[in-house]
């Protein structure tokens, strides 16, 4: 069977990146290290990540997973610092010069135009920011994310449930009903227990057990 053909996503990526550099545009220092959703990473680390998912092909991609010893987290930090600007306004620089990037390290572009979707709501959300991605974005992120784990164990999460949009065309698996927009429905299959709560069906309290939030001190990087 062919491999299916992804690549009229791509100016979809674009969009949403676009969309996302405007809305950097504005920030204060103080919201440049403001915590996102991702982890222990501030705003300023998720734009370096996206750019640097950009800036990866195949054969980059490889050779920083050999050198990393195939440990993904250590993969992602040097990755991020080498990204990094000296300023945030040099660290923006950097990601609109990747916003009509096509570079990716593999062919899931469905992945990584949910890289931009879930990595720009992880830097929205915290700062009050309220642009939801269209729904011809979110939904083919929501179908590449319950059929498969790719980047993250998205599918396994939803496992035994049906997951029904409200604002849009996309449906996926069995079990219990699990409704809501398309933009929640994508994050909390991304593991953001944030969005879990704008969500209903009797699924959902299946789908909140499976999500664990961390909560971590925030914390300010010292340049080098």
């Amino acid at each position: 069977m062919a491999k299916p053909r992804y690549d009229h996503l791509w100016p979809l990526v674009h969009a949403e990146r676009a969309a996302l550099a405007d809305d950097l545009a504005d920030l204060t220092e103080e919201q440049w290290e403001q915590r996102s959703l991702c982890e222990d990473w501030t705003v300023e680390e998720v734009v370096a990540h996206l750019t640097a998912t950009a800036s990866l092909n195949q054969w980059k991609w490889l050779r920083s997973m050999l050198a990393a010893r195939f440990r993904p987290a250590v993969h992602n930090r040097r990755r991020l610092a080498e990204h990094l600007g000296t300023d945030p306004a040099e660290t923006l620089d950097r990601f609109r010069a990747i916003v009509d990037s096509t570079t990716s390290p593999s062919g899931h572009i469905p992945a990584y135009l949910g890289e931009v979707v879930v990595h720009a709501q992880d830097i929205r959300q915290p700062l009050g920011l309220t642009r939801t991605p269209s729904v011809d974005a979110l939904t083919p992120v929501a179908e590449f994310f319950a059929r498969r784990n790719f980047t993250v164990p998205s599918s396994s999460r939803v496992a035994d449930l049906q997951l029904r949009a409200d604002d849009g065309p996309f449906v996926g698996g069995r079990g219990a009903l699990v409704t809501g927009s398309t933009l929640a429905l994508v994050m909390s299959m991304a593991g953001r227990p944030q969005y879990v709560d704008e969500l209903d069906g009797p699924g959902v309290q299946l789908l909140r057990t499976r999500l664990r939030p961390v909560t971590r001190p925030a914390r300010r990087r010292k340049r080098s």
